[in-house]
């Protein structure tokens, strides 16, 4: 599917400046300063915690927050800084619709703004989770309104989000077809009983099957 070819393709991305990022903060002090480990621990879930509930170290946990601290001095992540961000990635584009559906996703509370676990717990799914962790996480990109289901109209928002966040970059074999006409040929693989939308088992069904999307979403493992 193209959508997960376009996925790769942010992942060797925003691998290749997370780590950048990584070995800047390791040139400076390895340890959190008193002030940081005060704040990590006074905050709703501590190192130990979120440990637990991630693929990460506690060492790589202290180092994302350090950065995370640096470009948000807040603790918190607002919508406009995130689309900022993805700006960066995509500066051939516009990637602020994109932007704000992958927030959405982030924004597991829905209060409009990203803390530090939220970021860490949404991270750890894309760079270390299973496959069908992963999927999961694909198909609440695509259910927009959150209610189970995917419509042709939400597929069709994300999809022209993405062609809109590659602009002239965007490959070849996308060009060839509108997102409309893709949308379409999504539809017709996945929604197996034909009642207009795409379901979680129709999309885990599908998506487990192809090839191509078991590729893509191995790109995502490790990249941390």
């Amino acid at each position: 599917m193209a959508v997960f070819a376009l996925s790769r393709r942010f992942s060797r991305k925003f691998s290749k400046t997370f780590n950048l990022l990584h070995a800047q903060t390791l040139k400076k002090d390895h340890d959190l300063d008193d002030l940081e480990m005060q704040v990590v621990r006074t905050k709703p879930e501590g190192l130990d915690a979120l440990c637990s509930k991630t693929k990460f170290s506690k060492k790589e946990l202290q180092v994302m927050y350090r950065g995370f601290k640096q470009e948000c001095p807040t603790g918190i992540v607002n919508e406009e800084t995130f689309k900022e961000i993805y700006a960066h990635f995509f500066p051939q584009g516009d990637s602020s619709a994109y932007a704000h559906y992958v927030f959405n996703t982030f924004d597991q509370d829905h209060n409009g703004t990203i803390n530090f676990e939220e970021f860490v717990k949404g991270l750890s799914v894309l760079a270390r989770g299973t496959f069908d962790q992963k999927l999961l996480w694909a198909f609440s990109l695509y259910d927009v309104n959150g209610d189970g289901i995917i419509t042709k109209d939400e597929m069709l928002d994300i999809v022209s989000a993405i062609y809109d966040m590659m602009g002239k970059f965007a490959e070849p074999t996308i060009d060839e077809h509108t997102a409309k006409e893709h949308v379409d040929r999504v539809f017709q693989r996945m929604d197996s009983n034909r009642d207009g939308v795409i379901s979680i088992e129709e999309f885990m069904e599908i998506c487990s099957k192809d090839d191509t999307v078991t590729k893509s979403m191995n790109m995502f493992d490790t990249v941390l």
